[in-house]
């Protein structure tokens, strides 16, 4: 779709929407419990969280790519968007929750999800990149097992999960993985906020 010829909401670039997502990162409450916020396009703050991390992580990998996003008016939970190009891939996504008394499965857990959103069939995840909010501290994880085990027919286009993987000297640090073997072993990448949330960095893990 073309976002260009449809109203949407989105920040007026990726450093300020870091200082406006930084009160939802540092409550870790909200990421998992806050309720769409109409004044920024009915987005959750961990859908905003996710899509900022995934549009990072593209500009620091795809070449003369500006990627940014912006809300669905559709529907769906937001809109990565490459504004040098043109190109446009619409988002939905689920996330694995951190529950008193869940199983320590980290695997388990981001394979149920999936197929959870699978279950809208074709229609409901064609063309959609699904984004899995890992939020659960269910312990290590192998994302190229999970890519062996994503269920069939997938329908999504392609599958990523995001999660923090700790704060280290005030920085938080993300883990961003997209769960495709077409290229050998999935792509897993880090980003790294700094402590005054005005700066990041993308490193490539594997």
């Amino acid at each position: 779709m073309s976002v260009i010829n449809h109203h949407v909401w989105r920040f007026k670039s990726l450093e300020r929407a870091l200082k406006e997502l930084e009160r939802f990162v540092r409550n870790g409450h909200h990421l998992q419990t806050g309720k769409p916020i109409a004044q920024l396009g009915d987005m959750r703050s961990r859908e905003m969280l996710a899509n900022w991390l995934l549009c990072v992580v593209g500009n620091a990998t795809l070449e003369n790519a500006k990627l940014t996003f912006c809300s669905d008016p559709t529907g769906g939970d937001g809109i990565i968007w490459d504004e040098a190009s043109g190109e446009t891939w619409r988002t939905e996504h689920v996330m694995v929750p951190h529950l008193p008394d869940q199983a320590d499965d980290a695997e388990v857990l981001i394979l149920e999800k999936v197929d959870h959103k699978r279950q809208g069939g074709e229609p409901y995840g064609s063309g959609k990149t699904l984004v899995v909010f890992l939020n659960a501290g269910a312990g290590e994880w192998h994302p190229n097992s999970v890519a062996r085990r994503l269920p069939e027919p997938l329908y999504f286009a392609t599958v990523w999960v995001v999660g923090l993987q700790g704060v280290e000297s005030g920085e938080y640090v993300y883990n961003v993985t997209n769960l495709d073997l077409s290229i050998g072993n999935v792509p897993i990448f880090k980003v790294r906020i700094r402590q005054n949330f005005d700066r990041w960095h993308v490193t490539r893990c594997q």
